[in-house]
């Protein structure tokens, strides 16, 4: 079973509406049915940009929805991130994120800073990790020796909306995205309300669908929600607009 199923990294930008900028980036989306990997997968470039650009220097947060939790470390503005099930120690996770920003500045140095576009830098190590890390006992090894982060606080957010500023809105972020295709755009917004999920297990699609209570706004529990945007039979695109929440 996957454990961890993207792993990124990004140089965030002080500047004000200034978007986040991926260094990196390594995925494992084999849970995934063929057709629904590039959903998938963009929608893990648009969430992932997305809490990094609200995760300020200095703090560590999670975002949670479902059995998925994203979590985030920005130091000095370059940020990682990992996208790891909900059984995954959030110690743990950050003790890797933790590691993998040592390992990338070490690599690269200050490099980063000058970086204007996505993926300029390859880097095999984040791949590695992924694969290395799925095991949580391997980072918990880390953990003992990052003591540094019994101190630390790190903040929980229970859906992505209790990420964003005040007044805006997951929809229209998902409108302006140049993350997600013209078919994700579209499936989002299909059911009036965007969806961070691309339903199945939880926001990113897979097996069984899941509930939409934690993306929903105050008094919106029964509105109607895009939460697929592949079928059970792993169509694409086919979008499944009324789901139940």
């Amino acid at each position: 079973m996957v454990k961890i199923t993207a792993l990124m990294v990004l140089k965030c930008s002080p500047e004000e509406g200034s978007d986040p900028v991926i260094l990196s980036n390594a995925s494992d989306l084999s849970s995934f049915g063929f057709f629904q990997r590039p959903s998938v997968k963009e929608f893990i470039v648009f969430v992932g940009r997305t809490v990094a650009k609200r995760t300020p220097p200095g703090q560590r947060q999670s975002v949670q929805h479902e059995e998925y939790k994203v979590h985030s470390f920005n130091r000095n503005g370059l940020c990682a991130l990992g996208f790891m099930d909900d059984h995954y120690p959030v110690r743990s996770a950050f003790s890797l994120l933790n590691k993998v920003l040592d390992e990338y500045e070490n690599t690269f140095r200050d490099s980063w800073k000058t970086v204007q576009a996505d993926n300029a830098q390859q880097w095999p190590y984040l791949s590695e990790a992924l694969t290395k890390f799925q095991d949580p006992a391997e980072a918990d090894k880390l953990l003992r020796i990052q003591r540094e982060l019994d101190e630390t606080k790190i903040i929980l957010h229970k859906t992505i909306d209790s990420v964003l500023e005040r007044g805006v809105k997951l929809d229209s972020l998902v409108e302006k995205s140049s993350d997600l295709s013209a078919a994700s755009q579209f499936g989002a917004f299909v059911g009036g309300k965007a969806a961070v999920a691309c339903g199945g297990d939880g926001w990113l699609g897979g097996g069984a669908r899941q509930s939409g209570r934690d993306v929903l706004q105050a008094g919106e529990e029964n509105q109607s929600m895009l939460y697929d945007l592949v079928n059970d039979q792993g169509d694409y695109p086919s979008f499944i607009v009324n789901c139940e929440v």
